[in-house]
């Protein structure tokens, strides 16, 4: 209960203390990939749904009590990922205390992943967002849900989610690359319509979370 009002005091801070983070894991992946998405991300947020989000976004690991400062927290990468007893105790107990882990595979992190995931929730499935899912609806429709960015496999993107007590807790977005969408634009040389489409989406999983 303690942890459960730690967080909710934290989140009904003022809009000006805001603060998303980056998730440093263990393993051998590269949890640093992406260095501009989030900033970036966080720009057009505060100059496009009126968020007031810190412009540099922090870095926790998954063991790290100062995890629950973070409404949000964005995990990213292209390879093996390992979360230890400690890792997983912590980040189960922020998500049920009412945080939100968005992870995005970048394409490689997929075999790892999940069964990392399911270390976190044993008896929880993850489940596929349907197109409706609140998600996707706003600010900006999205009316196919998740968009596709980049093409690796030539499979549709899929969001997969972990639900608690029927609350979206984590986001999985896989075979999508919202994160690389997210990047200075000559990073991938992608057009500036793929590069919208990914910031607009990254908008709404933040309003999502900020709102719900």
């Amino acid at each position: 209960m303690k942890k459960i009002f730690y967080l909710l005091l934290l989140f009904s801070i003022s809009s000006f203390s805001q603060e998303i983070a980056l998730l440093k894991y263990s393993g051998g992946g590269d949890w640093y990939a992406n260095p501009t998405s989030l900033p970036n991300l966080i720009s057009f947020c505060n100059a496009n749904i009126n968020t007031r989000i810190k412009n540099k976004p922090s870095t926790v690991e998954p063991s790290n009590p100062d995890l629950f400062s973070y409404p949000l927290v964005h995990m990213t990468g292209h390879g093996n990922v390992v979360f230890s007893d400690a890792d997983v105790t912590n980040l189960r107990n922020y998500l049920t205390a009412g945080g939100f882990l968005h992870i995005d595979d970048n394409y490689g992190m997929d075999q790892f992943i999940r069964k990392e995931i399911k270390k976190i929730f044993p008896n929880n499935n993850l489940v596929e967002l349907p197109a409706n899912h609140p998600i996707f609806q706003k600010p900006f429709p999205f009316p196919k849900g998740l968009p596709k960015i980049h093409e690796h496999d030539g499979t549709r993107p899929q969001a997969f989610g972990i639900f608690i007590d029927n609350k979206l807790v984590l986001l999985y977005t896989y075979e999508c690359d919202l994160g690389d969408g997210w990047e200075d634009a000559e990073v991938h040389n992608d057009p500036a319509n793929v590069r919208d489409k990914a910031l607009k989406m990254g908008a709404n999983i933040i309003n999502y979370i900020f709102t719900n």
